[in-house]
């Protein structure tokens, strides 16, 4: 008799160690939830830096394509964008073989307290700009251009 009521005893509850391991299956399994978790905000963070980063070169880009005299773009300038940021930008413009066409290389550094860090970016592109060229220099590309269309039509 004394047999059955040590049997029974043991069938109604969990040991220690049960209990030990169940605590620690639990604690790896939320250690790995809160990882995951900090991992996404991090990411939401980096998604949120990049679209604002995104704006402020489109602004900076809108802002060098609306300005018609190249001399001032070469100069350079600053643009105060929302949340106090700065926006320094420097452009290097060279002309190519084509008649108005030149190759635009700008660089915007940008700073301000609401920002993380202080980022920079650079890009180079081609932009047709008829007032940028200058009169003889237009004139010598055409007439290259010209001799070039006339040796491709001539049999």
């Amino acid at each position: 008799m004394l047999l059955v009521e040590i049997k029974m005893r043991r069938i109604g509850g969990f040991t220690l160690i049960e209990v030990l391991v169940s605590l620690a299956i639990f604690a790896l399994a939320a250690l790995l939830l809160a990882a995951a978790y900090v991992n996404t905000l991090a990411a939401y963070a980096t998604v949120a830096r990049r679209n604002e980063h995104a704006q402020d070169w489109k602004l900076v880009c809108v802002g060098l394509l609306a300005e018609p005299d190249r001399q001032v773009i070469e100069k350079g300038g600053e643009l105060i964008m929302p949340d106090n940021r700065r926006a320094r930008w420097s452009a290097q413009i060279a002309p190519t073989a084509v008649a108005d066409l030149f190759q635009v290389t700008l660089r915007c550094d940008v700073t301000g307290a609401a920002l993380v860090a202080p980022w920079s970016q650079e890009m180079s592109f081609m932009l047709l700009r008829p007032t940028w060229s200058e009169g003889d220099a237009r004139e010598k590309l055409r007439a290259a251009s010209r001799e070039k269309l006339a040796k491709r039509a001539a049999p």
